[in-house]
């Protein structure tokens, strides 16, 4: 059984898992390889002059998994809730994790299917998101939201700072009290 299972693997997705899995919390995450920004060009993302979606998708995808974050490709099709679990069905498996994130940006076919609430969505092109709290929970024990799917912009600045806040909230309830994670330069 995974500590966190991340549903999507774009900005929001991959953020979440490297502060989870950086945490020490056994981490998977479903992507069914469909974000929207590997068809971006970026020139708007602090730190960088310039980058293509496709590689900014993979360089989060290497950080997370460089903290131990386990990536399948599939589509997640439902949750369900367990005694302390939640099981996460796909096109071909199934997995258990005590706290789910779905990070699916503005596709929230699994949310839907699993019974999440939803409401109307008020960012350009975006109809529908995920209804949850400022910290990111949603109607469902143990299932968060975060980036585009909980409402926030779809700039992968703030979806990727999304993702990161939901993580650090999901690894506070784990462990109990507040997480910080802050590394320092070694001189």
């Amino acid at each position: 059984m995974y500590d966190v299972a991340i549903i999507g693997g774009g900005p929001a997705g991959a953020s979440a898992a490297i502060y989870t899995a950086k945490s020490g919390k056994k981490t998977i995450v479903i992507d069914n390889d469909q974000s929207v920004t590997k068809r971006a060009w970026i020139e708007n993302h602090y730190g960088v002059e310039g980058i293509a979606g496709p590689e900014l998708v993979a360089i989060g995808k290497k950080q997370a998994a460089k903290f131990g974050a386990e990536f399948v490709t599939a589509k997640a099709t439902k949750l369900t809730a367990g005694d302390g679990f939640i099981t996460v069905e796909t096109d071909g498996e199934t997995y258990e994790a005590g706290h789910v994130i779905i990070a699916t940006g503005m596709f929230l076919d699994i949310a839907e299917t699993s019974g999440v609430r939803t409401k109307p969505g008020t960012e350009p092109r975006i109809k529908t998101i995920v209804d949850c709290t400022p910290e990111g929970k949603t109607s469902l024990d143990n299932v968060w939201v975060a980036g585009t799917a909980a409402g926030v912009s779809m700039h992968t600045i703030i979806t990727a700072g999304d993702g990161a806040k939901v993580a650090i909230n999901v690894i506070s309830e784990i462990n109990g009290e507040r997480y910080v994670d802050h590394d320092v330069l070694k001189v």
